[in-house]
């Protein structure tokens, strides 16, 4: 999708400060409110803007440890694809999950309060979800890099 350079200022800014007002952003991207309202709203009604949410410190709330699971299944058919991904999005331990090619079928980010906990989620949750042949598990030890705004290309 290609945005003009208001639509562009908007999604920069909404990034950094999902809370700004709409006076405060018609300032910052050179419009007045009316304009900008109306542009945002053809932003959010067109799904390019998802929603609006906090950023929580994992930590500050207990969730020390994040790890990345390598998921393989047992079969590739629409039955096995289906449960495992249906289980997966209800366990709000696990933050993301990807279909992947390689030797994984899947990637998953889980938080969790520390290893034990990661311990019993693998024997509680992972291990009896449907279809799991195999779980390949990374620990974070710090987080080096953690960005949710994403690149906007302008002009390309």
């Amino acid at each position: 999708m290609i945005f003009d350079r208001y639509e562009a200022n908007i999604l920069e800014i909404l990034q950094s400060d999902g809370r700004v007002t709409n006076q405060a952003l018609a300032e910052q991207v050179g419009l007045s409110p009316a304009p900008c309202w109306r542009r945002l709203r053809g932003l959010e009604e067109g799904g390019v803007v998802r929603g609006y949410a906090a950023l929580l410190d994992p930590e500050k709330i207990g969730l020390g440890l994040c790890v990345f699971a390598h998921v393989t299944i047992t079969r590739h058919n629409q039955e096995v694809v289906e449960q495992f991904e249906e289980a997966v999005t209800t366990h709000p331990e696990i933050l993301e999950c990807y279909s992947t090619m390689g030797s994984s079928d899947y990637l998953l980010k889980v938080m969790v309060k520390d290893m034990a906990t990661y311990d019993a989620f693998l024997h509680d949750t992972l291990f009896v979800l449907p279809g799991i042949r195999g779980i390949e598990s990374f620990a974070a030890l710090r987080e080096i890099k953690y960005r949710t705004a994403l690149p906007l290309n302008r002009g390309r």
